[in-house]
């Protein structure tokens, strides 16, 4: 089995997530969680989409100018 380094320093994201991980909980338990965390990240990656959308004036009409142009 091949060793896993870790380069210090941690991210804030990635202590937390040690401190979380060091208890022994049950495989139910981190199931989930890592749909806690795909959730979260999910609406975070779709929220700045949104704003993205929003800045650059898009609309159904002008992604449907754009894919046809291809």
């Amino acid at each position: 089995m091949r060793a896993t380094s870790v380069h210090p320093p941690l991210s804030n994201v990635q202590a937390e997530l040690l401190k979380i991980f060091s208890a022994d909980i049950p495989e139910s338990h981190l199931v989930e969680l890592r749909k806690i965390i795909a959730k979260f990240l999910l609406e975070k990656a779709r929220d700045k989409a949104d704003d993205i959308w929003d800045q650059k004036g898009y609309s159904d009409k002008k992604i449907q100018q754009i894919l046809n142009k291809k």
